[in-house]
């Protein structure tokens, strides 16, 4: 496989950029595999990477029922940040913010990491205090975060509707090594480096069972024949209820529910940043792509579903939250919009755990965090994989805490997965 570089790719110029060598193969499955990743998604492929890379393991797989990248990971609006601040929360995102720092050059592949800055508005004292908590926890450990007036907010973003606003601005809470980076280039550069490690990808490949023995998962039942395993890892985003009831383990604590994500036709550059606010039922996200346009998404859809697709009155209150904040953008074109599959926990945080089989392992629950946080899942859940024990570092992500009553509930919205966007 080539290494890029400067000169690799003046090279490539001469001959028309025809000559590059395939970025990673089409495997055909081997009888039997030391880890299988079920899920070629962002996390199954960052978990394979690092397994390799970190871990040194072998003879690894990575199963995808359709095409890699093609689920969740192209269903995204992109946005990084670490601005959390619960335990455990605060300690892994911020380690996944500081591997996106660095993992173009780690891929040495371009992911288009751009840390344009996040900027959280808030409309009154109350949101100003509670934005302050959570910031000054940031800087206390770590991390960066300032706030804006509305002087300097209006200096950095002209553009917001700070005059006929229903809810007025008074400033702002920003995280400036936030931002957002292509999805797809990340699916890629995972798949590229993964395979450099000896993965196999193995597209098209369905998992439809899971033959048990001794409290252990000893083979998979794919649509292209049995795979023996030794040890399993399921990353499979909105569909880890499914598996887990595949593997004879009842329900899991989670609802999957469509998150819908929009993208304008291409306009001149206008937001250099990721403007988020939520004020009176509204919830809203925006920034603008390298290609101009608009990407923005707002609230899930509430009722639980698989279908991938959304719903008209998502449509219009997204559309409104757009026009409320940022009235410039009224007359722009809708080119697109699709839904995400979201697997909602009870608390709004993730698994990244053992099973109650011996082999298997669970990443899964990761409501509005998944994109942001693949370098450090891949991280963490290849860690749990390879040492058979979770890091310290997600010691609080696992499925007995709701028993404990260790609940990580970011936003204090209670026990219910719809709340916690």
């Amino acid at each position: 496989m080539t290494r890029f570089s400067a000169w690799s790719v003046f090279k490539a110029g001469l001959s028309g950029q025809k000559n590059w060598d395939r970025q990673w193969r089409d495997p055909e499955p081997r009888p039997e595999y030391d880890v299988v990743i079920v899920g070629a998604g962002l996390h199954g492929l960052a978990t394979a990477y690092y397994l390799g890379k970190n871990h040194g393991a072998k003879n690894i797989a990575v199963l995808e029922k359709g095409w890699l990248g093609g689920g969740n990971a192209g269903r995204n609006t992109t946005i990084i940040r670490s601005n959390y601040m619960m335990p455990g929360n605060r300690q892994f995102y911020e380690h996944s913010l500081k591997l996106w720092e660095n993992l173009s050059h780690d891929l040495n592949y371009n992911v288009m990491f751009s840390q344009r800055a996040h900027v959280s508005l808030f409309h009154s004292p109350a949101a100003r205090d509670a934005a302050a908590r959570r910031y000054n926890l940031m800087r206390l450990t770590g991390s960066d975060g300032e706030f804006w007036d509305l002087a300097r907010l209006k200096k950095e973003i002209p553009h917001l509707n700070y005059n006929h606003a229903r809810f007025p601005i008074i400033g702002a809470a920003v995280q400036p090594r936030a931002g957002n980076a292509r999805h797809d280039a990340v699916a890629w550069g995972y798949a590229r480096g993964a395979d450099r490690q000896g993965v196999d990808i193995i597209q098209n490949c369905e998992v439809t069972g899971m033959e048990r023995e001794g409290g252990k998962v000893v083979s998979l039942q794919t649509s292209r024949g049995s795979i023996g395993v030794k040890k399993v890892g399921l990353a499979v985003a909105g569909n880890s209820s499914r598996l887990w009831q595949m593997a004879g383990l009842g329900r899991l604590p989670i609802e999957t529910h469509l998150l819908q994500a929009f993208v304008s036709e291409p306009i001149k550059p206008m937001l250099d940043q990721v403007v988020v606010y939520g004020v009176g039922g509204a919830h809203f996200y925006i920034s603008q792509s390298d290609k101009g346009g608009m990407v923005f998404g707002g609230d899930l859809d509430w009722y639980k579903s698989y279908a991938q697709r959304g719903n008209l009155p998502l449509v219009q209150d997204v559309s409104e939250c757009t026009t409320a904040i940022l009235p410039c953008l009224s007359r722009v074109r809708l080119l697109r919009h699709w839904a995400g599959l979201m697997d909602m926990s009870m608390d709004g945080s993730p698994f990244i755990c053992k099973t109650p089989l011996g082999n298997l392992y669970l990443n899964a629950g990761w409501n509005y965090g998944g994109f942001k946080a693949t370098p450090a899942s891949g991280w963490y859940f290849a860690d749990l994989i390879a040492n058979d024990r979770p890091d310290p570092t997600i010691g609080h992500f696992d499925l007995n805490r709701f028993s404990r009553g260790a609940n990580i509930d970011e936003r204090g919205a209670g026990p219910d997965p719809k709340l916690h966007g």
